[in-house]
């Protein structure tokens, strides 16, 4: 139809029906790279999935149509029961289908880690809410693992490939998701101070049936099929198994009170819950919840890289996109030098980030491969952390400014680039927030000392000539001389500088030669990075562009 007043022209159409995995030429190198190439044929077909309309439909309808509490039945039956959007679950069992959430613990390769980091970047291009439960899944498998009994229970329904979407008890399903619960109203991210208390019913320790009661303000995916909480003992704070139903068949005494209404993430639902008595099972040694929960924490963390990471994939590729399709002032956005210079700075940052990624996921691997490799460990536990605070905390500015090169279209909430503005900030929140993460990154020098000193050595190796580089590791052993409270006081500064060392390292060892160069030149500058925007040079700015995204 044409409307009476005017023709609709100059309007960039919607981006669906291209491969995600396969226009992403940083992303390809790195998977032949760190050896997940075996996973590549996976990760083509994938990619060209997730690119279509369809698919892409699927997260427009799972964060339009809201989960929904149902606390009774229509008869006065409490149910607590969350109810979803079909879209929701075609998610979940599309993830399901890939082995997002089990994918290294069920098949030992070499790479294994890095071909499911691939794979999960790619699916949060699509939809980020539905990687939550998938996230505490996967991160929950190596610590069931260490409990043989439960464990052996558990295994089938864990590393099953098939998404069972009822409220059933979990022996009675194909397969089963696995939640947290661990903050509570008066400590937040301070666990120390939980109050949830634990009572022995039969027995006591490790693999005894405790009675719970308390409650958590935060409980993240409550449709799970059972969560793995912190409660306090006589002894101390622990870790219990506690399932959505008890073992006699009755609902476990998990009340949600209410679900969270968020400001982004808002497919998933997050719920305030009370315990009265609930049944758990403990899991790891009585008194010892924290450090028995604080790995299934650190693979967590490496997820929220991998998420953001994707979303600012996403938001990039979606802004060139636009910028190649709309004209202004006689020329298409993308060939005018002020925009060329705010989506090249843009893909500069996007692919540091992929790089990063894909490297912390080679110290996942080499953590069964090589568990005694003091560099991959410190790879591993000193910058997953450093790298969870930055790239997570630069896709909130990196996504809103993808979003102006949309200009007025790019605010409006049937546009993609509202939804991606409101999921930035969750993974720079969730599981630890920007100063919890610096603050573990000093915590983990100290334990890795050796570790941390051949990282050092290999960043100022790598930098070779590079005078601005060089300077910037020195400084980072000079930051460590500090008087620990200084050194806390800048713990944001020095996990920045150790990430753009890291980055700058790995975009001159894997990245074009010039782009790498325009990568360190701007990083270092102080004047470059504040903004988007601000390169020096426009010389390279087209191969930028190209190299990003392909046209």
């Amino acid at each position: 139809m044409q409307w009476p007043t005017h023709e609709v022209s100059n309007q960039a159409p919607d981006l669906h029906d291209y491969n995600l995995y396969t226009t992403d030429l940083a992303l390809v190198a790195g998977v032949q790279r760190e050896q997940a190439g075996w996973h590549e044929q996976d990760l083509i077909r994938y990619g060209a999935e997730l690119g279509m309309r369809q698919t892409l439909q699927l997260g427009q309808l799972a964060n339009h149509h809201l989960p929904e509490l149902h606390t009774h039945d229509r008869v006065g039956h409490r149910i607590d029961t969350v109810e979803f959007h079909p879209s929701w679950h075609q998610l979940l069992a599309m993830q399901r289908r890939e082995n997002l959430h089990a994918m290294p613990w069920s098949q030992a390769r070499t790479g294994v880690h890095v071909a499911r980091t691939a794979t999960y970047y790619l699916q949060a291009q699509v939809e980020s809410g539905s990687l939550c439960p998938t996230t505490m899944t996967f991160a929950a498998i190596p610590l069931l693992q260490q409990e043989p009994a439960l464990f052996a229970a558990l295994e089938a329904k864990l590393f099953a490939r098939e998404h069972d979407p009822r409220d059933l008890p979990w022996a009675q399903k194909h397969s089963m998701l696995i939640g947290m619960g661990m903050t509570e109203k008066q400590g937040g991210s301070d666990v120390r101070s939980n109050t949830t208390v634990a009572r022995a019913v039969h027995g006591s320790g490790r693999g005894a049936e405790y009675a719970l009661t308390g409650h958590k303000w935060f409980f993240s995916a409550p449709m799970c099929d059972a969560h793995l909480v912190l409660a306090r003992t006589e002894i101390g704070l622990s870790c219990f198994f506690v399932p959505r139903w008890r073992p006699d068949g009755s609902r476990n005494a998990v009340l949600i009170q209410r679900l969270k209404d968020k400001l982004g993430n808002r497919s998933n639902s997050s719920s305030e819950v009370e315990f009265q008595d609930a049944c758990g099972v403990m899991v790891g040694e009585e008194g010892r919840g924290i450090p028995t929960i604080i790995e299934m924490a650190n693979h967590t963390r490496l997820d929220c890289v991998i998420g953001s990471a994707g979303l600012m994939r996403n938001a990039l590729v979606q802004a060139i996109h636009h910028a190649r399709h709309r004209n202004a002032f006689g020329h298409p956005l993308a060939e005018q030098p002020l925009m060329r210079n705010v989506l090249s700075d843009l893909a500069l940052e996007s692919e540091a980030a992929t790089l990063l990624m894909l490297r912390l996921a080679r110290a996942a691997d080499a953590s069964r491969d090589t568990p005694d490799d003091l560099l991959e460990r410190a790879w591993r536990r000193i910058l997953t952390p450093a790298a969870k605070f930055w790239i997570c905390k630069r896709t909130l500015e990196f996504s809103g400014e993808c979003m102006e090169v949309w200009g007025g279209n790019g605010y409006i909430e049937n546009a993609p680039m509202a939804r991606m503005y409101r999921e930035a900030p969750v993974n720079s929140i969730w599981e630890g927030s920007g100063n919890v993460m610096c603050l573990d990154v000093l915590r983990a020098i100290e334990r890795e000392t050796e570790g941390f000193a051949l990282l050092l050595q290999d960043l100022h190796d790598t930098a070779g000539t590079h005078a601005g580089l060089r300077a910037l590791v020195a400084t980072l052993r000079s930051d460590l001389a500090l008087p620990p409270p200084q050194q806390e006081m800048q713990a944001r500064r020095f996990a920045q500088r150790l990430v753009l060392a890291a980055q700058a390292s790995l975009m001159l060892q894997h990245a074009p030669a010039s782009v790498a160069e325009a990568f360190i030149a701007s990083r270092i500058d102080a004047e470059c990075g504040r903004v988007f925007g601000t390169l020096p040079a426009a010389a390279l700015q087209h191969d930028m562009l190209a190299r990003a995204w392909p046209a």
